[in-house]
């Protein structure tokens, strides 16, 4: 006889769980959706990205664009379902009467009677499931004026996405600029200090400078080493924000974008505007405005139809019979056909919809909060949008020097280190004084490039805030 190895209880039900588990996991595998499947592909990304087309892709394959049309399509759903007409119900069915006695091979005695009838009876019924009374009590009409206005506040809520979505793909096209701005300051300036570095190798070796003085202008380049590879990794960090909003759903290429885009230049229509002016602007143009006014609106509607509903629908039905009756077991004679008109509806004795009317009255409630809070953010965010607008215009045009004749704050950093530099060339300056104009002025520069993506961060702000384009 063959021996079997002894198994414990426990190894017995670990080896039949998971023998289940790998069969049911087999069987199901053909109904997994595939992963790469669930959407379509996103867009390439070409070498050179202008602005304009990366609104244009984020408009075609944004993914919040999408999720917003599906939100649509709910809603739009919704409205065939509020003016759908109630299907009317048929019936019919089929009676054996089953104490007829036997006489003939075809035929049955009724009561002994010496009567010939058919021990079979047949039914047909039609019901309107209360759809006329639906439709002349105005629930039906009430349920559409609901479903449409809440589509109209999902559609308004479409284009808010799109305002409040754009905003994000202009701010981040304006971050990679500014990023690749500084990239390519930072690698200039690596690059000028590898040069400074050699020149002074040279002098150390001619017995010109000290050691120290060498090892702070090797400090000196490994900081640009540094601040090149931190501006490479800020560029890249910038690529993939764009990248995203616009709906790139594989690898990041490396695209350049339009640096152009963050050139100084005030916009015409922001430019004799005041606060109040724009928040009019916005109460006639925001979208979420609009949207939260169709909310209520169809919370408004809702709550009739709720009142509507206290009435009991009221079916109505017809009735039509034929077949044989009676029997040893009843004394009746045959029975003709028959039609018959009814009329049902339920009795509201325990319950008329209290709650339905409390969930209207509190989705109403809602509606209208909703509606003053969003008034309140409109104005709210004009009023940051235009502050940030006019702090960032004085910034630039201070760095720019618009307002002053000898230049601005960026060519007063460029001009102190050009002439220290020339300067400590001639011994005329120490070597603490041309590093510090260095790292004044690359500081400068790099503030610069912040102040411009700071003031178009903040135009676009504006234009959200009012709910149109300012450009």
């Amino acid at each position: 006889m063959t021996a079997f190895p002894r198994l414990g209880i426990s190894r017995l039900v670990v080896v039949f769980v998971a023998s289940v588990t790998v069969i049911a996991g087999a069987a199901l595998a053909g109904d997994r959706p595939a992963r790469a499947d669930v959407v379509s592909p996103g867009p390439d990304l070409p070498p050179f990205l202008t602005f304009e087309d990366a609104l244009g892709i984020w408009r075609r394959h944004g993914l919040d664009v999408r999720l917003a049309d599906a939100a649509i399509k709910t809603s739009e759903g919704a409205v065939l379902i509020a003016g759908a007409v109630a299907n009317p119900v048929a019936s019919a069915s089929i009676i054996n009467l089953f104490t007829y006695q036997w006489t003939h091979a075809s035929d049955f005695d009724c009561n002994s009677t010496g009567a010939v009838c058919t021990p079979w009876g047949y039914t047909f019924n039609l019901s309107d499931s209360a759809g006329i009374a639906d439709a002349l009590s105005g629930k039906r009409a009430l349920r559409l004026k609901a479903a449409r206005n809440a589509l109209a506040a999902v559609k308004m809520a479409r284009v808010d996405a799109g305002r409040t979505v754009g905003f994000q793909v202009k701010a981040a096209y304006v971050q990679v600029a500014q990023a690749q701005l500084a990239y390519g300051f930072a690698k200039d300036v690596a690059l000028s200090e590898a040069k400074t570095l050699k020149k002074f190798q040279d002098r150390f070796r001619a017995g010109a400078i000290s050691e120290g003085d060498l090892e702070r202008i090797e400090v000196a380049k490994l900081e640009a080493d540094q601040a090149e590879t931190s501006a490479m990794a800020t560029l890249r960090q910038a690529r993939a924000a764009l990248a995203f909003l616009v709906g790139v759903r594989g690898d990041v290429p490396e695209f350049e974008v339009d640096t152009k885009v963050l050139d100084y230049a005030e916009p015409a229509r922001i430019r004799d505007v005041t606060p109040l002016m724009l928040v009019r602007s916005a109460f006639d143009s925001r979208p979420d405005l609009l949207s939260s006014a169709y909310a209520r609106a169809a919370a408004d509607a809702q709550r009739e139809v709720v009142r509507l509903q206290k009435i009991p629908p009221i079916t109505l039905g017809i009735n039509y019979q034929w077949g044989g009756a009676g029997g040893w077991s009843v004394n009746n004679a045959p029975v003709g056909p028959q039609i018959m008109l009814s009329i049902s509806a339920p009795i509201p004795a325990f319950y008329q919809r209290q709650g339905e009317e409390r969930q209207a009255e509190a989705l109403r409630e809602t509606a209208t909060v909703q509606q003053a809070k969003t008034t309140t953010q409109i104005a709210s965010d004009v009023a940051n949008a235009y502050a940030a607008y006019g702090a960032s215009k004085w910034l630039i045009e201070r760095m720019e020097g618009w307002r002053r004749p000898n230049g601005g704050l960026l060519e007063s950093a460029k001009g102190v280190f050009d002439i220290t530099a020339a300067q400590y060339d001639k011994g005329a300056a120490s070597l603490t004084e041309y590093l510090d104009a260095l790292r004044t002025y690359i500081a400068t520069k790099n503030e610069y490039f912040g102040d411009l993506t700071t003031y178009w961060t903040s135009v676009f702000q504006v234009e959200a805030a009012v709910g149109r384009d300012l450009l």
